[in-house]
């Protein structure tokens, strides 16, 4: 995914003021709308200006947006961000309320691109707009996006997980306000699934109960497992010979290990099915064990004798024979 660098989008600095913000809107704006603009791609284009604008001009998304944006450049070796750099934010639906006036307004003002999606969540598209603070009035629902376990959707589990509000202060400046809540996540929970915390959310007015908050869920990043809807799978190494021959070899599990048997003859990218062993559900999903072949360093005399004895006994075999010869 590309990070959206919305400053640079609108052309204005990172310090700009939100009339400054305000002004380069309108002036891209104009350039690019669809439906005056002559320029190559302008509703692309425009669809990138609105967007940028959408963010930057809410105080409380700026804050966040910003932050996420450091947390982005903390990239490790493989050149990728931290699984968590858009997780933890929380949200009102009220910053969702639309940005565009009717002057700008069509149906390329209510699309968002994968970045900002990813960073705001899924509810972000067609948040209602917030309705006026009159009498009794149920507080706002919030929503954010966090993170959690495989293994804890695999057996459920009570986790405590911390969240940054926005928060604008009497003044206008915006700090990140922090809060811990205490989550129940029940077995077989998905990536994208919501869950729902009733009472969570924006507090009520003139007496009027508190809304809800919504927390979507990601998973991190797992070390052994790869997730395809319900169904896991896992590279197993194993010996030439446990291939070759067959063998009985101990298999993770999310649950822990399980015996499984290689039979004789298999190659390397063979699928072993586990029916069952998934994330639960009705029904549950399966894990498939990928098996891949681990060959033993000839770092000893024995072992360079028993490559070089091998290399004899099959010596009719050609690992390459699939291939077409101009490329062998």
């Amino acid at each position: 995914m590309e990070f959206k660098d919305y400053y640079a989008i609108l052309g204005v600095d990172r310090d700009a003021s939100a009339e400054d913000i305000k002004r380069a809107y309108r002036r891209q704006a104009r350039k690019f709308h669809p439906d005056v603009s002559q320029e190559t791609g302008a509703e692309a284009r425009f669809k990138e200006v609105a967007e940028a604008y959408e963010v930057l001009k809410d105080p409380e998304k700026r804050a966040a947006y910003d932050n996420a944006g450091r947390r982005w450049q903390q990239r490790g070796p493989s050149g990728e961000p931290p699984p968590d750099w858009n997780t933890g934010y929380e949200f009102s639906e009220a910053n969702f309320a639309s940005a565009f006036g009717e002057e700008f307004s069509g149906p390329w003002s209510e699309e968002h691109s994968d970045f900002f999606e990813a960073l705001f969540g899924r509810h972000a598209r067609g948040a209602r707009q917030a309705r006026p603070q009159r009498g009794t009035t149920r507080g706002e629902d919030h929503h954010a996006k966090v993170m959690i376990d495989l293994e804890d959707s695999y057996s459920g589990a009570t986790r405590q997980l911390r969240l940054s509000l926005p928060v604008a202060d009497a003044h206008g400046r915006v700090q990140l306000q922090e809060r811990q809540i205490e989550v129940r996540i029940p077995r077989g929970l998905r990536p994208g699934q919501q869950l729902r915390l009733t009472g969570q959310g924006g507090p009520g007015h003139g007496g009027g109960p508190a809304g809800d908050l919504y927390l979507e869920v990601e998973f991190r990043p797992h070390p052994l497992f790869r997730l395809d809807g319900r169904n896991l799978s896992v590279e197993l190494p194993v010996a030439p010979w446990e291939a070759a021959l067959g063998a009985s070899v101990a298999a993770p599990t999310p649950e822990g290990e399980v015996t499984l048997t290689v039979p004789p003859g298999s190659a390397a990218g063979r699928k072993l099915r586990l029916r069952g062993k998934g994330l639960p559900g009705q029904p549950p999903g399966d894990l498939y064990v990928v098996l891949t072949i681990a060959l033993p360093p000839p770092d000893g005399a024995a072992v360079e004798d028993a490559y070089r004895a091998l290399a004899r006994s099959a010596a009719g075999f050609d690992p390459r024979a699939h291939l077409p010869r101009s490329q062998r």
